[in-house]
């Protein structure tokens, strides 16, 4: 049967710039009406689970009552405020949760928008941690192979520009050195050897701690943070933890730098912040680096300020995400969870083309050698009643950490369906 998509898709479809989608080849998107819990409904009533959560923000579920009932009642009191010169109550409640939650004393929240906003905050903030303690020259940083780290100039020019998607821009973006994590030994050496030469110049390391996401899902183990920490403290520079994919409950802690036993300087947040409902980030700092902008003199200021900063309808979402966290089982959940992926993907480890099945938290993912046809393969996900949504040669699931352990099975089960030939 053929399923005519509905007038509005229709009409606004030419005039819409879809992302990562090369707009001449691609298959149109798929037309949503409405979601529930860790389901989408189609403009033509088909249903599909999420596996992805929506590039890994539903982390509740969509449509959760107590988040949508909380952004309701903000909106009739205040949508939205400037926050220069003003405050209001969720953002200033959600700051001090947010400080209470991180570890040690990341106590100082910058709001913004959006992952890679937080993410050039925290850049611009280590840069200028350098010059107002009188110390120029300091505009380098250290990222890693693998990582990704946003679609903004500075957040590209971090992020790995060979495997990632930014490579295109290299005469545009600064130069930074994106080098090997120092997984062992020898390259923890081959690092050590190279901050030691270039620490003048030099502000910091940044990393998505445990798992690269976008850069392929890629783990590493918490020494590989512990080795930064130290490198970092032994030439006095930061250690800033992007913090927006696996922050607030995804690799099975509430924080991976938590889980590693590590205090970064910096640390962002995005995604989950307010359970997949509004966008919001936030760049958090620990107290030497905020004290290193209190000042007398203006200049000494972070002259930076997104209009929409600390918004208090996605203020008020997140702290209702923080109340779910706190009265509802979800770090059990997210341990359930990782059991059903490594259950439910084992099959995959003897598919031909399958490089590695990996799981940590509720993270799942199957690694192919090559991939002949990706179209082919997203159409049948469709056809299997699941949402997901690979990138190069890595199919990953995300879900909601409130789905069942049926659906769970359902999303497992078309994985290795459709991998096998």
């Amino acid at each position: 049967m053929t399923r005519r998509p509905p007038a509005w898709f229709e009409a606004g479809l030419p005039h819409i710039w879809a992302p990562y989608t090369q707009m001449k080849t691609a298959a149109p998107p798929l037309a949503v009406a409405r979601t529930d819990g860790v389901r989408l409904t189609l403009a033509d009533g088909r249903e599909l689970i999420d596996g992805i959560a929506s590039w890994w923000t539903a982390c509740h579920g969509y449509n959760h009552p107590r988040i949508r009932d909380a952004v309701a009642k903000q909106l009739e009191l205040m949508p939205h405020v400037m926050f220069g010169g003003l405050a209001h109550e969720p953002a200033l409640s959600l700051a001090r949760r947010l400080a209470a939650l991180l570890p040690g004393d990341l106590n100082r929240v910058f709001f913004t928008d959006s992952g890679s906003v937080s993410v050039e905050v925290a850049l611009k903030m280590a840069v200028q941690y350098w010059l107002n303690k009188g110390a120029h020259g300091h505009t380098k940083f250290v990222a890693f192979k693998g990582g990704y780290h946003g679609d903004t100039t500075g957040a590209m020019a971090v992020s790995d520009p060979d495997e990632g998607m930014h490579k295109l821009f290299a005469g545009l973006l600064p130069e930074q050195y994106v080098l090997d994590l120092p997984r062992d030994d020898e390259s923890a050496r081959a690092l050590e050897k190279f901050v030691a030469a270039h620490a003048d110049e030099l502000a910091g390391f940044i990393i998505e701690p445990l798992v690269q996401g976008a850069g392929g899902m890629l783990f590493h183990a918490p020494q590989v943070l512990q080795r930064l920490r130290r490198l970092a403290d032994k030439h006095d520079l930061l250690l800033i933890c992007d913090e927006i994919f696996t922050g607030f409950g995804r690799t099975g802690a509430m924080f991976a730098s938590e889980a590693a036993g590590i205090v970064p300087d910096i640390l962002c947040l995005s995604k989950a912040l307010t359970g997949g409902t509004l966008a919001l980030a936030a760049t958090v700092a620990r107290d030497h680096v905020f004290e290193a902008f209190w000042s007398d003199k203006n200049e000494h200021a972070l002259m930076h300020g997104p209009t929409f900063m600390a918004n208090p309808l996605a203020c008020a979402a997140a702290n209702a995400s923080l109340d779910l966290f706190e009265e509802e089982p979800r770090l059990a959940q997210i341990a359930a969870i990782s059991r059903g992926l490594s259950d439910g993907l084992a099959p995959c480890r003897d598919l031909p083309d399958v490089k590695d099945v990996r799981v940590m938290g509720a993270i799942g993912v199957v690694e192919l050698a090559r991939i002949d046809d990706m179209k082919a393969l997203k159409a049948r996900f469709v056809e299997e009643g699941v949402w997901v949504r690979p990138f190069g040669t890595t199919f990953y699931l995300t879900p909601a950490f409130t789905i069942s352990a049926t659906d769970l099975a359902r999303l497992t089960s078309a994985v290795v369906k459709v991998l096998t030939p």
